[in-house]
């Protein structure tokens, strides 16, 4: 008898588990049409603050000529930027800025959902969110499957949202309160969401190209653009990660058939895990819809069950609050005179850049 031991007698293999018996669930889980209520409701209104923008911008661009639609405040959501810029002022003054106000209330909410109910905004209520998600399900029923880069591929590219955040937030953190308020008082921080809405507006082959590009990526990889890409939701994954919410596994109910993982949107290994902690969760729920056994899955806040109602109203109430509380307390629009709307919404493209400090 050979004294060497081959590799399987000198390592013994580990004991394989029982397999436990399924046990069904109960209550049908209704997580993912609240979800999809949100969204639509959400696309809704910012397709109605679009439409309501655009008039508004055309009123000062026909001189007036056509009927006047009051500006939405709320169109600064789409500027995150100018929203981080303002909330730094507001903590280093303690003063409410009186340019781009709703902005800031709106990534302050948007914070405080993903620190409350993780990174829910971008599952719940981003549009684009919204998009990229029936973009790559579009895919998957035409194709019948999503690309997955190479794990040594995914990870890298994962951190180039990290990285635009990185650069963003190092422009924001050197700029000084005066600094920042000379930049929003400038003729192109005044008019940042006209010049946004001009960019789409009037396109150009390149801008063409890239949002082309993306989409059609969206359409084969998951969530191409806020997996890799999207830096606000670096910044509400960071957010998210202290959140007292989490997606458990109970390994005793747990029959080990990996709907979970395969449902994930952000690929996480939801069936070999016990505690979901990762900054790409967002609280979408589809892992907890498409688990078939009782109680093997859930949304949890200290190990406690915690409904899809319950996040559902819970987002639900941070957000109008906030909002109500803005508009009630007279924060929420930008108090810039009518006459400086005229003089500079019809010479948007004129507006450049102010460098800081100048």
């Amino acid at each position: 008898m050979s004294a060497q031991l081959t590799l399987s007698e000198a390592v013994p293999a580990p004991p394989r588990r029982a397999k436990i018996k399924l046990v069904r669930r109960i209550q049908a889980d209704h997580s993912q049409r609240l979800r999809r209520i949100f969204q639509v409701v959400f696309v809704a209104l910012n397709v109605v603050i679009g439409v309501q923008f655009y008039l508004w911008v055309r009123f000062y661009e026909n001189g007036e000529a056509t009927a006047y639609v009051a500006r939405p405040a709320g169109v600064e959501g789409w500027l995150p930027i100018a929203g981080l810029m303002n909330l730094k002022a507001a903590i280093l003054t303690g003063q409410i800025p009186k340019v781009h106000p709703a902005g800031m209330f709106l990534i302050a909410v948007f914070l405080s959902i993903s620190f409350l109910f993780r990174k829910a905004f971008c599952s719940w209520l981003c549009p684009v969110g919204t998009l990229s998600e029936y973009l790559w399900k579009l895919g998957r029923r035409i194709f019948r499957r999503s690309l997955t880069p190479p794990r040594w591929l995914d990870l890298p590219m994962r951190g180039l949202k990290y990285m635009l955040l990185g650069f963003f937030l190092w422009a924001v953190g050197s700029m000084s309160s005066a600094e920042i308020a000379a930049f929003l008082r400038s003729p192109y921080g005044l008019i940042a969401d006209v010049k946004m809405l001009n960019f789409f507006r009037f396109l150009g082959l390149t801008g063409s190209v890239v949002i082309g590009t993306l989409l059609v990526l969206s359409v084969f990889i998951q969530n191409f653009w806020c997996r890799y890409l999207c830096p606000y939701g670096a910044l509400l994954g960071l957010a998210a990660l202290p959140s007292p919410l989490r997606i458990r596994r109970q390994p005793g109910a747990c029959i080990d058939c990996a709907k979970c993982a395969r449902a994930c949107p952000a690929s996480l290994p939801v069936d070999k895990l016990i505690t979901i902690r990762s900054a790409e969760c967002t609280a979408c729920l589809e892992c907890v819809a498409v688990c078939p056994a009782q109680d093997a899955l859930m949304l949890s806040a200290a190990r406690r069950p915690f409904p899809a109602w319950a996040l559902a109203a819970g987002i639900a109430m941070l957000f109008l609050g906030t909002v109500g509380l803005a508009k009630a307390t007279g924060h929420w629009d930008s108090h810039i005179p009518r006459q400086l709307y005229l003089e500079l919404v019809p010479h948007a493209d004129q507006a450049t850049h102010p460098m800081p400090g100048r």
